[in-house]
């Protein structure tokens, strides 16, 4: 039986969670590093004792079980924040953390972060407001796969796609960043067989289309019915 997923989270500056004022706070206790492509953050098992910025580039969040499924569970970028919540707790990751381009991260130790809590309780409160935030983002990605199976499963990810790296393309929506169905397959937990025939089956009935290597959204309300879509803010439906 696999181990059990504990929660990683992200941030996108453009939520507000945080103040400019606390996120320089922030700013002030975080040291820079630079990271090569292919490389781990941390592997799981290793001590959750540090959180995470990305200034540029991308980090993906994976967990595998005992059989060796590899499971997608978030692709952070440039102006997210993430890290496991009970970080602050002496806890262990659960999950590893590799490096997908060359990138620049802010690393923020646990400790130091606690103590600033302490100094300033309005930003501990903006800080609980995060963490609110992202259950709610690991609560809906639960529920694609949980409840609609994995048809809605796809339409979901393809619709979390499109607030992530989507771009107009006359009437339709352009998702600017090549996956591989495999990389899709490891998003939504199945076989790279079944998300070649799930979407296929979209082609078919001409939801969704592909150009040059690149997927093409074409009916937008078509996927969202689907996977019964709760029109959740693009700070909870994204990557």
């Amino acid at each position: 039986m696999a181990k059990s997923i504990q929660t990683e989270v992200s941030l996108n500056r453009n939520t507000e969670v945080f103040s400019e004022e606390n996120f320089k706070l922030l700013e002030q206790i975080m040291y820079e590093s630079k990271f090569a492509a292919g490389t781990h953050l941390y592997w799981e098992g290793d001590s959750s004792d540090k959180f995470y910025f990305v200034k540029s580039g991308s980090v993906k969040i994976t967990k595998s079980n005992d059989e060796g499924k590899l499971f997608i569970l978030y692709m952070h970028h440039d102006g997210d924040l993430f890290g496991q919540i009970d970080g602050l707790q002496g806890s262990t990751h659960s999950n590893n953390a590799e490096v997908l381009e060359d990138s620049v991260i802010g690393v923020i130790q646990s400790k130091d972060l606690e103590i600033l809590m302490w100094q300033h309780g309005n930003l501990a409160v903006e800080f609980m407001k995060w963490m609110g935030l992202m259950h709610r983002l690991t609560q809906t990605k639960l529920r694609d796969l949980m409840m609609f199976g994995k048809p809605g499963a796809l339409c979901s990810m393809l619709i979390r796609l499109s607030n992530t790296y989507g771009a107009p393309h006359g009437k339709n929506i352009l998702i600017t960043k090549k996956l591989t169905n495999n990389d899709m397959a490891d998003m939504i937990g199945a076989t790279r067989e079944s998300v070649n025939r799930m979407l296929s089956d979209l082609k078919k009935d001409d939801i969704i289309g592909q150009e040059n290597g690149y997927l093409v959204l074409k009916n937008m309300d078509a996927l969202r019915e689907i996977c019964q879509c709760e029109n959740c803010p693009t700070n909870i439906c994204r990557i």
